[in-house]
This record gives C-alpha cells, sequence and structure tokens, in this order.
C-alpha cells in the first residue's frame, strides 16, 4: 500500500479514484504519566510521555486508514491529511483521512 501526502503518486498513475478512507482514535492521558510530564514542565524540554502517546495514535490511525482501503482492494491512499481534536479537558481525537485509489505502473 503506497501512503502519500502528496495528491500524485511519482512513477504511477491513478486509474480509479475510490473515495474518501479514514482512520481515527480518541486517547485519554494517563494520570501517572500526567504527574511526570507535570514536573518536566517545571523544567522545560519535550514532554517525552505525550509524544509517545500521540506517536502511538498516530500508528494507529493510520493502521486503521490502511485497513480501510485495503478492504476496498486499493492500491495506495493520496492526499493524506492528519487532524486533531480535544473531546473533553482529557481526551483528544486523531484523525487520518485521504483518497483511496487505485494504481498502475508508468
Amino acid at each position: 500500500m503506497i501512503v502519500l501526502t502528496s495528491e500524485i503518486a511519482p512513477g504511477y498513475k491513478v486509474t480509479q479514484v475510490l473515495g474518501l478512507v479514514r482512520g481515527n482514535t480518541i486517547r485519554t492521558r494517563h494520570l501517572g504519566k500526567d504527574i511526570t510530564a507535570g514536573l518536566r514542565g517545571l523544567v522545560g524540554g519535550e514532554i517525552q510521555e505525550y509524544t509517545k502517546l500521540f506517536a502511538e495514535a498516530r500508528e494507529q490511525a493510520l493502521d486503521r486508514m490502511v485497513a480501510e482501503a485495503n478492504a476496498i482492494s486499493a492500491d495506495g491512499i493520496i492526499g493524506v491529511r492528519f487532524s486533531t481534536s480535544m473531546v473533553m479537558s482529557s481526551a483528544a481525537e486523531l484523525l487520518v483521512y485521504g483518497t483511496a485509489v487505485r494504481l498502475e505502473a508508468e
């Protein structure tokens, strides 16, 4: 599966547009990680606990989008975008979406 943020796939031509595919996950913060992150906030720098949390969320959302594309026999997903939004004070949604296509090598 080719997954691209661009609207074109170099070396391939789009033979069919299958439509929108998406994947999402909603994650909440963990009390223990919040305490550690709060302490890091006092001294500054990267909050590694949240970096890891969002990296895992991105991978899960991407996996779900690719599974949706595979279910409709897509070869690729173009125009991939990420979006985040707060669901409640301690939870955030991460959404990834793109256009599922069938590709042919040029």
